[in-house]
């Protein structure tokens, strides 16, 4: 069987951090935080709760990077994911909008329950339709089974991906893990980690 590219393999990386889900396995959950300190080779992570968490990486971990993007970024005819909460007359107001490389194109694609905050959704599909007003854009998002029109207002966080470096990971880096499986000892153990670059908090 033919090797990957690196890239490749960081992109294959890349959407399982994205589209992993923790109802896969009962022991499964994510995790959203900042990184304390190292302790060896593990990261202490303080969650969103406040709890401080052990993550050990597995061996060769896939680092992701999420930069910061504009709506300007999004154009038509591309493949980006959503999390919206409900809005005024049945709209979807997006909390953020992530882009995806075309690499990952059909990556999760859908629309489903999301843990980020109650009634929270996430929609992954192609973007059909965008529409500017004064002070927002809605997006007409098309994928196998329907559509969802997402409006993305000015509070909107957009951000894209790009293969990430270890040695950006620190003390006060915030992080999320999509799939972190729980150990007997109770720490968690991550084959990968999404991290928000240059101060960024992941705001999936």
């Amino acid at each position: 069987m033919p090797r990957l590219p690196r890239r490749q393999l960081v992109l294959l990386g890349l959407a399982l951090s994205v589209v992993a889900s923790p109802v896969a396995a009962q022991e499964t959950v994510r995790v959203r935080g900042a990184i304390e300190r190292k302790d060896g080779a593990a990261y202490i992570v303080k969650t969103r709760d406040g709890e401080a968490v052990r993550v050990e990486l597995a061996d060769k971990p896939v680092f992701v990077a999420m930069v910061k993007a504009s709506m300007a970024d999004i154009k038509p005819g591309m493949f980006v994911g959503a999390t919206a909460m409900p809005g005024d007359g049945g709209s979807l107001d997006a909390v953020e909008v992530h882009i995806f490389p075309e690499a990952m194109r059909g990556a999760g694609e859908g629309h489903r329950p999301w843990d980020l905050r109650p009634q929270a959704t996430m929609t992954n599909a192609n973007v059909d339709t965008i529409v500017t007003g004064v002070d927002s854009h809605t997006l007409t998002m098309k994928y196998k089974d329907g559509e969802k029109k997402l409006v993305v207002t000015p509070q909107t966080v957009v951000v894209t991906y790009a293969p990430g470096d270890a040695a950006e990971v620190g003390p006060g880096t915030k992080i999320f893990i999509s799939a972190a499986q729980k150990q007997a000892d109770g720490s968690l153990k991550s084959p990968r980690i999404t991290y928000g670059k240059d101060g960024l908090t992941p705001p999936m």
